[in-house]
């Protein structure tokens, strides 16, 4: 059966890219949303962490002789320390100051890991296989699915509703939150405020290291892979609002599935789409579809 001329297994295998992208773009706006929904930093290094996790993956496997599943543990928190000791050691000393210069940190931050990994690996890409476990396809009837990408469509997910139902439905969540809008009230109850900080930045590090070793199998590893995406997932984060954790996450999916839609119907708009909507968005509701209007 063909839908507006397009074969429907066509069409759905489309659907299906597009909902791997979108789970791309889910998780790294979850990290972007993170910290700047509870810290007010906007991470423009984002791209780079990402990059970086997966190259500790590739560096696992080719050094250390650590396959997928052992960097898949390892790669966040090792990438999360990494985004602590920023934290620490430089981020911290700028909050008092105006959000630009955190900003260009983050800019200086992200281009020297890029030329970091330019200089000692070049810009050829480095390929990592896909774990044996996951390496085929499965026949679903309409149409063929990867076994890798349906994984990483299932882990993102996974990851990204439970990092949301931590902040916006428990007791850690609700701490968190109070301690960014009133840290003077809560470190008076007694709660450990600066630590709460530091933690938060490094789980959004940590989730653009894990977005990174699951694209490393799909993706040529390489020092400008995050310099690219982290433009659209900047423009997804925007559109769902910078301050909303599920508006980065339902945002993400759905203007993945909206770009691969836009490949197929209009290929011209497929790398513009999403700033298209960006646009559209900020003259509508400059808050973004789930941020609050102040």
């Amino acid at each position: 059966m063909d839908i507006f001329g397009i074969p429907h297994q066509a069409l759905l295998a489309q659907l299906f890219l597009g909902l791997v992208n979108g789970s791309f773009y889910a998780l790294l706006s979850l990290g972007l949303a993170v910290i700047f929904g509870l810290l007010n930093v906007i991470n423009l290094s984002h791209g780079a962490l990402y990059m970086l996790g997966a190259f500790l993956a590739w560096m696992g496997l080719s050094y250390a002789g650590i396959g997928y599943w052992g960097m898949l543990l390892l790669t966040p928190i090792l990438v999360g320390v990494f985004g602590i000791a920023i934290e620490r050691s430089m981020l911290r000393r700028l909050y008092r100051l105006d959000h630009l210069y955190g900003m260009l940190l983050m800019i200086g931050l992200a281009q020297a890991l890029e030329g970091l990994f330019h200089s000692m690996y070049g810009v050829s890409g480095k390929p990592y296989s896909v774990p044996d476990a996951l390496q085929g396809a499965t026949d679903i009837g309409f149409m063929v699915l990867p076994n890798y990408r349906a994984w990483v469509v299932a882990v993102s997910l996974v990851v990204c509703f439970a990092i949301w139902f931590v902040i916006e439905k428990t007791r850690l969540g609700a701490t968190l939150r109070a301690g960014t809008e009133n840290p003077k009230l809560v470190e008076a109850f007694g709660v450990n405020v600066p630590l709460l900080v530091t933690l938060t930045y490094g789980l959004g590090a940590g989730l653009a290291g894990l977005a990174g070793v699951l694209a490393a199998p799909m993706v040529q590893v390489s020092p400008l892979m995050g310099s690219n995406l982290i433009v659209v997932v900047f423009a997804v984060v925007v559109i769902g609002g910078l301050s909303s954790i599920l508006g980065a996450i339902l945002t993400g999916l759905g203007l993945g599935v909206v770009e691969a839609l836009a490949g197929v119907f209009y290929p011209q708009l497929s790398s513009t789409m999403v700033f298209i909507i960006m646009a559209i968005v900020l003259v509508l509701r400059p808050a973004g579809l789930f941020g609050r209007e102040k």
